[in-house]
């Protein structure tokens, strides 16, 4: 039985983009929280969790935090951020995700993670970032089996790179996709009654006439990929200023 669960990461962790109905993010760390609740009976949770957040910046100020709430059920997702940066370096993403995934499991927390899914099949324009990704989840499935954390192998599953799993930004999962992780994570646990339906495919898709695929292509462009440019050139962050959803450790409310 665990008694606290800590999340620390980026915008995935956080949430993004899975509405809770009041104007904040739920997100699969939030639904996984509850299935463990459910599974045993109670459970506190945390999540430090800001988007934005590269591996270096989730080692340097969410972990000493974490730490300091001693976890016996932690997760430990990160990279993302770092894979969109020219400076992206595998090594020293890896090497700062294992510190994070070895001090905790050393305080005796049980920790999870996952690898990355394939981002082409959900916006076509990533695919000069496939090889980062492959490169990275490659480095988290060998480090992870270095520190003694827990890898669900998310990347390994066609079906976590389905588009209809992903929300308009194609860089966060839906409602959808946060549940499908949650229950992968459940899976991945051991709770009681999970199992690995969540890798399953969706139905096949009907295909879309192409003057509908260019016409979407054009509206995210317009709306997600030149605001991020702009962003990104000007050196600022989604996640500056904002503070963690979740910082103190509170009861999981079981409906």
């Amino acid at each position: 039985m665990w008694h606290r669960y800590v999340a620390i990461g980026d915008s995935t962790t956080e949430g993004l983009d899975d509405p809770d109905g009041a104007g904040g993010y739920r997100g699969w760390a939030d639904r996984f929280a509850l299935a463990v609740a459910r599974a045993q009976g109670g459970l506190e949770y945390a999540n430090l969790a800001i988007r934005g957040r590269t591996t270096a910046r989730i080692r340097a100020e969410q972990l000493p935090t974490a730490l300091e709430l001693a976890p016996d059920l932690a997760t430990v997702v990160a990279g993302m951020n770092d894979v969109l940066r020219p400076s992206f370096d595998v090594e020293r993403v890896a090497e700062d995700v294992g510190a994070m995934q070895q001090a905790l499991v050393e305080q005796g927390a049980t920790v999870l993670t996952f690898t990355l899914p394939d981002p082409v099949p959900v916006m076509p324009a990533a695919r000069p970032l496939r090889g980062r990704v492959g490169a990275l989840n490659a480095a988290l499935r060998k480090v992870t089996a270095e520190t003694g954390a827990t890898l669900l192998d998310l990347g390994a599953h066609p079906v976590s790179s389905d588009p209809r799993l992903w929300s308009d930004d194609r860089l966060h999962a839906n409602g959808a996709g946060h549940e499908r992780i949650a229950a992968a994570l459940a899976h991945t646990a051991g709770l009681p009654g999970s199992d690995d339906s969540w890798s399953r495919p969706l139905v096949a898709a009907p295909r879309r006439p192409q003057h509908e695929v260019i016409r979407a292509e054009l509206t995210w462009t317009r709306r997600h990929l030149l605001p991020w440019l702009a962003r990104h050139l000007r050196g600022s962050s989604s996640g500056e200023g904002r503070l963690a959803k979740r910082p103190v450790p509170l009861p999981v409310e079981l409906d």
